[in-house]
């Protein structure tokens, strides 16, 4: 769709308050439409307003969305949630994401993140320390790799 694209134009050329309110107009004329609710989710996010994204990001979700914007739709309500303190609902989508998309490391990141925020401190950081491992290509981490996926479950194991 033309509006559509055009929005999403504005959006990456950094006019991020035209392309909400074009988004916004979008979302209201075409409520049924998971691809406009999720960018206008998305265009509320840019501004720094994830309040008003929450609902535009749980609607695309529920109304279905191909697997690129399932992605990013997962990953912007977890995130979102997590910036406003919600955690548990944070964590439930965020759990959902990594359910349907299980390589998408952004999600595992975002987890961790949450994880975190809920003081379960072992397990986001084992989290980011095996994301660490598989996505680094520095040689120094790849040469501890074994050594740090150990350790990453064993964090507070003391041997003596």
């Amino acid at each position: 769709m033309k509006q559509l694209e055009e929005a999403i134009e504005l959006r990456n050329s950094g006019k991020h308050v035209e392309a909400n309110e074009l988004l916004v107009r979008l979302a209201d004329q075409f409520p049924n439409n998971a691809e406009m609710q999720y960018h206008c989710a998305w265009s509320f996010d840019v501004l720094g307003r994830e309040s008003e994204a929450v609902l535009y990001y749980e609607l695309a979700i529920k109304l279905g969305l191909n697997d690129s914007d399932a992605k990013g739709a997962y990953l912007g309500l977890g995130s979102t949630y997590r910036a406003l303190g919600e955690y548990e609902k944070a964590r439930k989508v965020l759990e959902e994401g990594m359910n349907r998309f299980p390589d998408h490391l952004a999600l595992k990141v975002f987890h961790a993140m949450t994880l975190y925020n809920v003081k379960e401190y072992e397990k986001a950081m084992e989290i980011l320390l095996l994301t660490l491992t598989q996505t680094s290509s520095d040689e120094s981490i790849q040469s501890y790799r074994k050594a740090i996926e150990f350790y990453a479950k064993n964090l507070n194991e003391i041997w003596k």
